[in-house]
């Protein structure tokens, strides 16, 4: 199977590589027991484990949110990948790894280009290249198009797009782009930014963590819910 790599965004065989390296995987769900206030915690516990499988000699760490469910809750990907990134700065660990992204969320330009930013070294749109080779399936797509040149298409343009934004900053290199932090933050309070987005400009204050863990909750449970409209 041809494998189709673009920039730093690896998918299928390459994918499938990377797996038999043996990399350390990190779940980034957590139970939905816990409730919103839990998710603090589970952060955190997500930085430790992080921490430990450097310490054990793991030189790649796949962060995934593959287990959400109706009873898995997944943090958010940008929150996590950003957390584990910058708390192993502060250990002095952060070289000593890769960080890959497996995540249900990304789909845009600047969805890649955030992850990017605050450290993820490769990512893994899984949702979004399912829902691509749905729509090919579903004949959304024209006929002389095949499944491989639909994936394709959507790396390209992906690609061309994080090469734009990293031109409009002069940045030339994707290694150079990586954990970067071009971005400045709006409505997050400055006592959030300091912990999980450390070093990101910020004039505004807002929501923290409390906050924000309500809202991964609230969305979950909507996207779960049994309202008529969302069953078809």
């Amino acid at each position: 199977h041809e494998t189709n790599t673009i920039g730093h965004l690896k998918i299928n065989s390459a994918k499938e590589r990377i797996k038999r390296l043996n990399p350390n995987i990190e779940v980034v769900t957590f139970d939905k027991k816990i409730g919103p206030e839990g998710m603090k915690g589970c952060i955190d516990d997500l930085c430790s484990r992080a921490e430990k499988a450097v310490l054990t000699g793991e030189n790649i760490i796949i962060l995934s949110d593959r287990q959400f469910g109706p009873n898995r809750i997944p943090i958010p990907m940008l929150l996590a990948t950003s957390a584990v990134h910058h708390h192993l700065i502060r250990k002095g660990l952060r070289t000593s790894v890769g960080l890959v992204v497996e995540s249900a969320e990304p789909r845009e330009v600047h969805h890649f280009a955030v992850l990017a930013g605050y450290g993820a070294e490769a990512i893994n749109p899984y949702l979004a290249f399912e829902t691509l080779l749905q729509m090919h399936q579903d004949g959304l797509f024209p006929k002389e198009v095949d499944e491989k040149e639909v994936i394709k298409r959507y790396i390209k343009s992906i690609d061309k797009g994080l090469l734009k934004v990293m031109s409009k900053m002069g940045i030339s290199t994707y290694q150079s782009y990586c954990g970067a932090q071009i971005f400045d933050a709006v409505g997050l309070s400055s006592e959030f930014i300091d912990k999980y987005f450390s070093g990101t400009a910020s004039k505004i204050e807002g929501v923290d963590i409390n906050q924000i863990s309500k809202e991964t909750f609230i969305r979950h449970e909507m996207s779960y819910n049994d309202i008529p409209i969302l069953r078809h």
